[in-house]
């Protein structure tokens, strides 16, 4: 039941219709990791499914959370909070943002997702200085500031 209402809503959500297009305007997915508000850009974005267990791997570092099989598809998951800040505890329950990354696809675990909005460069404060540039810099909406997160670099640590 869950599964399905996600897909509708996904689907409202990555119309076209909803959301005006620009040259400027980047369409970001928003979601929620301990409080804060990050988002990626959608194009990143394959498939949103709700959260599961994942198969831990010996020796991976504290922020892979393990395997889950999806459809015939195994997918390496990847828990964002555990990323940010290692002394947080794991995420168990939510949501998994599946991004492809190439030929592979990956799961990030996140708390909520919450929207897809559209975010214009000039809104947009470039992060400088940052040591992986995984956070790619912070993105401002009416009254909120999300934290906008680079997917691909993200899931290039750990696949290399």
């Amino acid at each position: 039941m869950i599964r399905s209402s996600i897909s509708i809503h996904w689907s409202t959500l990555a119309s076209s219709e909803t959301l005006p297009e620009s040259r400027a305007t980047a369409r970001t997915l928003l979601f929620r990791v301990a409080g804060k508000v990050y988002g990626c850009d959608i194009e990143a974005v394959r498939e949103i499914i709700p959260y599961r267990r994942a198969t831990r791997l010996p020796g991976a570092p504290p922020f892979v959370q393990g395997l889950v099989n999806l459809r015939g598809t195994i997918v390496t998951v990847l828990d964002l909070g555990a990323r940010l800040d290692p002394a947080r505890p794991p995420i168990r329950d939510g949501s998994i943002i599946l991004a492809a990354h190439g030929t592979r696809v990956v799961g990030v675990a996140v708390d909520e997702v919450m929207d897809v909005q559209g975010i214009s460069e000039e809104h947009v404060e470039a992060h400088g200085g940052a040591r992986d540039a995984l956070i790619r810099g912070l993105g401002h909406l009416e009254s909120d500031v999300v934290v906008l997160v680079d997917i691909h670099t993200l899931v290039t640590q750990v696949l290399l």
